[in-house]
């Protein structure tokens, strides 16, 4: 069993985590009829405040294929502070087409005039199964009526809405620029005034009373991209019902051979229930709900 020291010093070797996630794939391909990965958080282009290993998006598919990650859903860095909305949304489109494995998730934002011919875009145009939101970088919170009407408007479309809870850990921002974790808890009292609202939270630590809450609507999805220890990932897929919890790394952000590990190296889930989590769950969500 891996921990989290040897975690590290296997990211430092791509032949080694190469080796060793392909012995994993192919494991999990032995005890389950078909093991796909689908990685529902990757961000495209560059970080603002620094330069990343994989913000090559050439290099990044590379390594999802090294890794046997066959899809993964893409948003874009550019999409936390440019203003131009629709070109952001544009220039990831066109990184996504030559590259099967690219999924593009537009970003909204709906403080700025003109984001509803933003999201049509990104629904009619563009064809994308779903948009990405960041409301702490964007300034508004999710009882902004904005937010709701943004909702409702991709749940008529049957999209789904990614809600960024937190890009990085808050020690690890420049002191100018702390940007705070997303508030969640307004969530619980509007899913269920949306019909087919469906939402998935990206980068969150949820606290069980949070989570409690939060599953009681059967629309609130989550990833693992900062679920910690061991037994994080387990643990998260016990206390939500079945279908809610789908693999995300936050890639190039966080190491991705790390967030593989994680969800395997406890041993506590089933073959089945890694396959759920791997790829299943999110094909459910990838689907467009009709109207």
């Amino acid at each position: 069993m891996l921990n989290r020291r040897e975690v590290m010093r296997l990211g430092a070797s791509v032949a080694a985590t190469g080796a060793l996630f392909g012995s994993v794939v192919r494991s999990a391909e032995e005890h389950a009829s078909a093991t796909r990965i689908v990685d529902t958080n990757v961000s495209l282009f560059h970080w603002p405040y620094r330069r990343l290993p994989l913000d090559e998006t050439s290099a990044l598919v590379e390594k999802f294929r090294l890794l046997g990650i066959s899809q993964a859903w893409a948003g874009s860095f550019e999409g936390l502070l440019h203003r131009d909305i629709s070109e952001v949304n544009q220039r990831l489109v066109e990184a996504c087409r030559e590259l099967p494995e690219l999924v593009p998730i537009g970003t909204i934002n709906p403080t700025l005039s003109g984001w509803q011919e933003d999201l049509r875009r990104c629904v009619d145009d563009h064809k994308m199964p779903g948009v990405r939101v960041h409301p702490n970088y964007h300034g508004y919170t999710l009882n902004d009526p904005r937010f709701s009407s943004l909702l409702a408007r991709i749940a008529t479309a049957g999209c789904f809405v990614q809600i960024v809870a937190a890009m990085e850990d808050e020690r690890t921002q420049h002191q100018l620029l702390r940007v705070n974790e997303v508030e969640l808890a307004p969530l619980a009292e509007i899913m269920p005034r949306i019909e087919n609202a469906r939402v998935q939270i990206l980068g969150s630590k949820p606290i069980a009373k949070q989570l409690a809450s939060l599953a009681t609507h059967p629309g609130v999805f989550f990833d693992t991209s900062r679920v910690e220890g061991t037994d994080g990932v387990p643990q998260l897929v016990e206390n939500l019902p079945p279908g809610r919890v789908m693999y995300g790394s936050n890639t190039p952000f966080l190491i991705t051979e790390a967030a593989l590990i994680r969800v395997h190296e406890s041993g506590q889930l089933s073959d089945n229930a890694l396959c759920d989590v791997f790829g299943r769950n999110s094909e459910q969500l990838l689907q467009r709900v009709p109207s």
